[in-house]
């Protein structure tokens, strides 16, 4: 039987799903209606319900959605009932930051190692996490198997290093380089362009401006 093809926009909808159930699960909540988790997603009721209609539905009529095993369900489609390693490449502000951040580990992934070329931090370690040159890379992925590599470097330096990346056999970038790689089929990109994000955040306030005149 062909598997059903997914929307976009209804995968992207389902860590914002997860999200919200995490927190009804820390609250104590055992069950909801697709309507009182409409009303604190601000998505409607029949958004939500045909948007998980496109997984088996996992509700009950009558009853509405048991939190823990929606939210346990959700996080198996989302891949976050396995381990994924990964590795950084970039040690400046943002991949600081990113490498710092301690919910990825919470979420199953678990970052291995940083990679600069900068000798003032090669040898240093963000909150346990070690750095180290650009030249050891290739021999640090292979022999620890690594899943995911995120790139926070500048875009003139990011294309060389996806080559090397791909040779390694790294199949999942997560990119924040502002550069759109040209990858084979069974290598998967996420593009993080934050000035975009912005450009949207400032659309909606033009409009929003515009209407309120």
């Amino acid at each position: 039987m062909e598997e059903k093809e997914i929307s976009k926009a209804v995968i992207s909808r389902l860590p914002r799903y997860f999200r919200y159930l995490g927190e009804l699960k820390e609250e104590g909540v055992e069950k909801i209606s697709s309507q009182e988790l409409s009303n604190r997603m601000k998505v409607t009721a029949s958004q939500i319900r045909q948007d998980l209609n496109n997984f088996g539905g996992f509700g009950q009529q009558g009853y509405g959605y048991n939190v823990s095993y929606l939210y346990e369900e959700i996080g198996n489609i989302l891949g976050l009932n396995r381990k994924h390693s990964m590795v950084l490449i970039g040690a400046g502000n943002l991949g600081g930051a990113l490498a710092g951040y301690e919910n990825f580990k919470n979420l199953g992934f678990d970052m291995k190692a940083v990679f600069d070329i900068d000798s003032k931090k090669i040898g240093k370690d963000i909150k346990g996490i070690p750095i180290m040159h650009t030249d050891r890379m290739s021999s640090f992925i292979k022999e620890n198997r690594i899943d995911i590599a995120v790139i926070a470097i500048p875009k003139t330096a990011a294309v060389g290093i996806v080559d090397e990346l791909l040779s390694c056999g790294i199949k999942a970038i997560w990119n924040y380089s502002h550069v759109d790689f040209d990858v084979p089929e069974d290598v998967i990109v996420e593009n993080v362009h934050l000035s975009e994000s912005l450009m949207r955040l400032s659309y909606n306030i033009n409009r929003y401006d515009q209407e309120h005149k």
